[in-house]
């Protein structure tokens, strides 16, 4: 039995599911009922965390019916190509709320270190916190994407929660946060002071409105991320009736599927949350977090392996001066998957501590902007990092 088994309690199948078609993913993953998974070969496990004593809105969260999702995943189809999967239950609640954190925290690191990316679900997000802290041990420097309306940013000796989490990640201690970058966020939620904090941190922020737009914006931020965070409060209420917030405006059903596709095509990507369940009487919310984590499958199945700094001489180099000849950009496309990369320059000596950061993903379209004779967002914030 893995060394992880002592923090999950089995799936609770109490509920009515059709016989096995020998389709589905109830028949072809494995799922921690009576004898915990030997995990050998499963490349993406499901985590479901019980734990709401962090949310902000706890009294009126319902996240314990994270039992909902399972019930409609089960019955989604299965593809021949998808991943080997397993479903390792649920982190039992520790007496302390700390309790639950040191739990998963053990499971995601684990997980992480034998190549297994977890998918948690349910529980508050500032469960964040927990998934970040599994990296520590790791030994690396660790890209954020958040999924997210607001930035959840409180005062240094603010405790805890599902509204302060990012302080403690910026201000931990050992450091090991190289990048934050926050999808999805809406003006009328964050202040001033968080939005120019966010800038001075040099900090990627794509506002909901840019997202609209065009989603293929978020695909080269989710592409450079170690693990994303996704807060459902953040779904429009209409595709998510369970919010525990009324939110009119939010993130469409489509496109919350599409940015789980991209994060199962990231190479780099080692783990991802959900957090912020809360049922509905239909079960719509349930239903669309169960296809967001098969579209998480399906990306998966399609990952190219193309990060370029282990095959850079397969790849189409572009190289640029702009007009104050002071920077000189170097742009790469993948000629698996068509996408961009921007190679970002080093101080000298800090090559090896920064080596899976010299090369950020970017868009076709910062390219045209360096060859019109601008500076792109990504390379300066990156460059501003490293210095």
């Amino acid at each position: 039995m893995s060394e992880i088994a002592i923090y999950l309690s089995p799936v609770d199948l109490e509920f009515d599911i059709p016989e096995a078609k020998g389709t589905q993913w109830k028949d072809q993953i494995e799922i921690y009922q009576k004898v915990f998974p030997t995990l050998e070969n499963v490349q993406i496990a499901i985590i479901g965390v019980n734990e709401v004593r962090g949310s902000e809105f706890n009294a009126i969260d319902n996240s314990h019916d994270i039992e909902s999702i399972r019930k409609f995943l089960y019955q989604l189809e299965w593809h021949f190509h998808f991943p080997k999967l397993a479903d390792l239950g649920n982190v039992l609640p520790g007496k302390e709320i700390t309790d639950t954190y040191f739990a998963l925290e053990n499971v995601v690191n684990y997980l992480v270190k034998n190549d297994i990316i977890p998918i948690i679900i349910g529980g508050s997000h500032d469960l964040t916190f927990a998934q970040f802290k599994g990296y520590e041990k790791l030994e690396q420097l660790v890209n954020i994407v958040q999924i997210d309306y607001k930035f959840d940013i409180g005062e240094l000796d603010d405790n805890l929660d599902s509204g302060t989490f990012l302080s403690k990640i910026i201000s931990y201690q050992p450091n090991f946060l190289f990048n934050f970058s926050n999808i999805g966020h809406q003006g009328y939620f964050n202040s001033s002071r968080k939005i120019e904090l966010m800038d001075k941190m040099f900090f990627e922020t794509l506002r909901l409105g840019e997202m609209n737009r065009q989603i293929e914006f978020t695909e080269p931020l989710i592409r450079n991320a170690d693990m994303v965070s996704f807060d459902l409060k953040s779904i429009n209420s209409s595709y998510f009736p369970g919010n525990p917030i009324p939110m009119p405006n939010g993130i469409n059903g489509e496109q919350a599927c599409q940015m789980m596709w991209y994060a199962g095509l990231s190479d780099k990507l080692s783990s991802i949350g959900l957090y912020g369940f809360s049922n509905d009487d239909k079960s719509i919310g349930a239903l669309l977090i169960a296809e967001m984590i098969w579209y998480f499958a399906e990306g998966y199945s399609h990952r190219k392996g193309d990060y370029p700094k282990e095959n850079i001489r397969n790849y189409t180099k572009y190289t640029i001066n702009l007009n104050d000849e002071e920077h000189e950009l170097i742009f790469y496309k993948s000629p698996k998957s068509d996408r961009w990369w921007v190679e970002i320059p080093y101080p000298d000596g800090k090559e090896a501590r920064y080596f899976r950061h010299l090369i950020a993903p970017c868009t076709y379209d910062d390219y045209k902007i360096a060859s019109e004779g601008d500076m792109p967002d990504i390379w300066w914030k990156t460059y501003q990092k490293l210095i």
